[in-house]
């Protein structure tokens, strides 16, 4: 039951490219967003769709996958788990961050 306790499941779109960062003892960190949708009707009857959009981060061999196959728009599923973090600004200001740490990453479609 602890593999339940922090699991995320997400099948979306890119948003964007993935955003390649190499550190300096050499492994490499893929950052990307994608968008889930859900339809509903609302209270007239009209359908409307939400969109949420995710931020993602993949390390080692995954980032390499995704630098490699993923482009903007394709459909994908990710498997992680929620990572909380806060930065400061060069401002001062406490940022705070909310990711999907990437765990399996399947891509879909064509």
């Amino acid at each position: 039951m602890n593999s339940l306790r922090n699991k995320v499941q997400l099948i979306g779109n890119l948003g964007n490219d993935p955003e390649m960062v190499t550190l300096e003892n050499g492994s490499k960190l893929a950052k990307f967003s994608i968008a889930t949708n859900e339809s509903y009707k609302n209270a007239e009857g009209e359908k409307v769709t939400d969109t949420q959009w995710h931020s993602i981060v993949a390390w080692g061999k995954l980032a390499e996958i995704a630098e490699n196959y993923l482009i903007k728009g394709k459909e994908v599923m990710i498997e992680g788990k929620l990572m909380s973090r806060s930065y400061e600004t060069k401002e001062g200001e406490k940022r705070y961050i909310t990711e999907i740490k990437c765990n399996e990453l399947l891509m879909l479609g064509k």
